[in-house]
C-alpha cells in the first residue's frame, strides 16, 4: 500500500474507519445496519428519562447561566472588574484541566458503558458546588464590592464547579448518541429533552423573577440572597436526582471500538470532520460577542415592563406557541424534499427577522416609553418566533448529532471528550473577553449595574433616560446578532443529506456489527442479529 501524503494523513479518513473499510467485509451486516437505522430501539422509559434529567440539569444551569452576573453584581455585590479577573483565571485553569477530563472520558470502557458512570457520579459535585455558590449572600451579608473574602469565595467555588463541569457535561451531551443509532429515536428523545429544558427554564424565570420583583419592592419580607440560595439548593437536588435516574434507566447500545485511539491522534480528529471544523471556526469568530453578557431580560421585565407580575401576559405566547409548533414538525421535515439544512436556514432567518423587527422598532421609536406598548410589541413577535421552535429543535439537534457521527465514520472512533474540550475551550477562553464587552456595553447603553433597584425606570429620574432603556430593549432581543449570523454560515456548506447520509449510517452500523461479532457481543446486539436471522428464515420459507 502506498504511503499516504501529509494532507491525507491529516485530513483523510483513517484506514480502519467505516469510510475506508472493504465493502465486502462489511456487506454481510447490511440488513442489520438497515434495521438499526430505520427501526426505533428505545422504550418509553428511555425516551422519558433523558427529558427528566434535562429538566433537572436546566433548573441548576438556568440559575448559574442566566442569572449569574445579576447575582454577582446585584446580590452578592461584587465589582464587575473582579468578576472579569476571576473568569480570566478560571478560563486559564480550564485550558489546562479540560484536556485531562476529556481524555479520561474518551479512554473509558466499562461494563456499564462509556458515559453512564460519569452521568451517575459527577452531578453530585457539579450541582452541589452550584448550590453553595448561590448561598454566598447568606455567608457574606454586606455590600462591600471589594471584600476579599467574597472574592476568594467565588473563586474557590467556581474552581471546584469548573473542575467537574466538563466531566459532567460531555458524557451527558453525548449520551443520546450512545443510546441508539436510529434517527427517529434520537429526534424523539431530543424533542422531549428540549421541551423539558425550555419548560423547566421558563419555570425558573416565572418563579425567580416575580420573587425578586416582590422582594425589591418590599411587598414580601424575603431577601434576594435567600431567593437565590433556595433556588440553588432546589436546583441541585433535582439536577442530581434527574441525572442519576437517567444513568440507571438508560443503556448504551452503540458498539464502540474496544481500544480507544491514542490521545495524540484524537487531538487531530476534528481536522478530519469538515462539518465540525466549520462550526469550530464560526464559533471562534463569534464567541467573543453575545449580548454583552448581562441579563437584559431581567432589566427589561423589571424596569421597562414595570414588573413581572404586571406583564405576565407578554410572556404567554412563549408558553403556548411552542406547544402549537409540535404539529408543524412533520411539515417542516418534508420541506425542500427533506433537506434539513435548507429548512433550518429558513427557520433561523425567520427567528432573525422577528428579532430585528422588535429590536429596531424599540431602538428607533418611543415605544419603550410606554410599558404596555413595549410589552405588546415583544409578545407578538416573540410568539411568531416560537412558532417554529419544535421543528427547529428537532432538526438542528439531529444535524449536530449527524456531525458527531461523521467523526466516527472517518476515524473509526468517537473521541467526544477530546473534541468537546477543543470546541468548549472557545467559550472558556473568551469568557473574560465577554465580561470586558459587558463593561463596554454598559457604557454604550448608559446602564449602571451597581444601582440597586430593578424597579420600573429605577435608573431614570426623568424620561430623558428613555434612550438608555431603548438600548437595553435592543440588547435583549438582538444583542447576539453577530454570533447568530456567523454560526449560520456553516449550514450553507452542509451536504450530509439524502443518499450520502444514508450510506454513511449503513457503513457505520455495519462496522459496529463487525466489532460486536469480533469481541464480546452485547446482549442488545446479539438479540438484534438473532431477530434478523429469524426474519431471513421466514422470508426463505415464504
Amino acid at each position: 500500500m502506498a504511503k499516504r501524503n501529509l494532507s491525507e494523513q491529516i485530513f483523510g479518513a483513517e484506514e480502519n474507519s467505516a469510510a475506508k473499510m472493504d465493502p465486502e467485509k462489511l456487506g454481510r451486516f447490511q440488513k442489520i445496519a438497515a434495521h438499526m437505522y430505520h427501526t426505533p430501539q428505545l422504550s418509553a422509559r428511555e425516551v422519558a428519562m433523558p427529558a427528566i434529567a434535562r429538566a433537572g440539569r436546566q433548573i441548576g444551569e438556568k440559575i448559574n447561566g442566566n442569572y449569574a452576573k445579576v447575582f454577582y453584581v446585584s446580590v452578592l455585590r461584587l465589582d464587575m472588574i473582579y468578576v472579569v479577573l476571576i473568569e480570566l483565571i478560571i478560563g486559564i485553569y480550564d485550558v489546562l484541566n479540560n484536556p485531562l477530563m476529556g481524555i479520561a472520558y474518551d479512554r473509558t470502557r466499562t461494563r456499564w458503558g462509556k458515559a453512564r458512570p460519569y452521568v451517575m457520579l459527577s452531578p453530585l459535585f457539579y450541582f452541589a458546588s452550584t448550590a453553595v455558590l448561590f448561598c454566598g449572600r447568606l455567608f457574606f451579608d454586606n455590600d462591600i464590592t471589594d471584600d476579599p473574602r467574597k472574592i476568594l469565595f467565588v473563586f474557590v467555588i467556581l474552581f471546584i464547579r469548573e473542575t467537574f463541569s466538563t466531566i459532567y457535561s460531555i458524557p451527558n451531551d453525548n449520551f443520546l448518541t450512545l443510546m441508539t443509532p436510529n434517527p427517529k429515536d434520537r429526534m424523539s428523545v431530543g424533542l422531549w429533552e428540549t421541551y423539558a429544558n425550555n419548560w423547566s427554564g421558563d419555570f425558573i424565570a416565572a418563579m425567580i423573577m416575580p420573587l425578586l420583583d416582590l422582594a425589591r419592592s418590599g411587598k414580601v419580607n424575603i431577601s434576594p440572597g435567600i431567593i437565590f440560595a433556595g433556588f440553588g439548593i432546589v436546583g441541585a437536588a433535582i439536577g442530581i436526582s434527574g441525572s442519576v435516574l437517567k444513568a440507571i434507566n438508560c443503556r448504551e447500545r452503540l458498539i464502540l471500538q474496544p481500544k480507544p485511539m491514542p490521545t495524540q491522534k484524537a487531538l487531530f480528529a476534528i481536522l478530519k470532520n469538515k462539518y465540525m471544523m466549520r462550526n469550530f471556526v464560526a464559533g471562534l469568530a463569534s464567541s467573543w460577542w453575545s449580548d454583552g453578557g448581562y441579563q437584559w431580560d431581567v432589566v427589561t421585565q423589571l424596569e421597562i415592563f414595570g414588573g413581572v407580575l404586571r406583564t405576565w401576559m407578554w410572556y404567554m405566547p412563549r408558553q403556548i406557541f411552542p406547544i402549537v409548533s409540535l404539529s408543524f414538525i412533520e411539515k417542516f421535515k418534508k420541506m425542500f424534499n427533506g433537506s434539513y439544512r435548507k429548512t433550518v436556514i429558513l427557520m433561523r432567518c425567520w427567528d432573525m427577522l422577528s428579532g430585528l423587527s422588535v429590536a429596531f422598532t424599540g431602538l428607533k421609536t418611543n415605544v419603550v416609553g410606554t410599558w404596555w406598548k413595549a410589552g405588546a410589541l415583544f409578545g407578538v413577535f416573540d410568539g411568531i418566533d416560537c412558532l417554529n421552535n419544535a421543528p427547529a429543535n428537532v432538526l438542528e439537534g439531529e444535524i449536530n448529532r449527524e456531525i458527531g457521527d461523521y467523526t466516527e465514520y472517518v476515524t473509526g472512533e468517537r473521541p467526544d471528550g477530546t473534541i468537546g474540550l477543543l470546541t468548549g475551550l472557545i467559550g472558556k477562553v473568551t469568557d473574560p473577553l465577554k465580561s470586558l464587552v459587558t463593561i463596554a456595553v454598559f457604557k454604550w447603553s448608559g446602564y449602571d449595574a451597581n444601582i440597586a433597584g430593578n424597579r420600573p425606570w429605577s435608573q431614570a429620574l426623568v424620561r430623558e433616560n428613555q434612550a438608555m432603556y431603548s438600548k437595553v430593549f435592543f440588547l435583549y432581543k438582538l444583542g447576539n446578532l453577530a454570533s447568530f449570523v456567523f454560526n449560520m454560515i456553516p449550514l450553507i456548506f452542509y451536504d450530509l443529506e439524502g443518499k450520502k447520509k444514508e450510506d454513511m449510517y449503513t457503513a457505520l452500523n455495519e462496522r459496529r456489527a463487525l466489532i460486536a461479532e469480533s469481541h464480546a457481543m452485547p446482549e442488545e446486539m446479539s438479540a438484534m442479529i438473532e431477530m434478523m436471522a429469524e426474519e431471513e428464515r421466514t422470508e426463505v420459507q415464504a
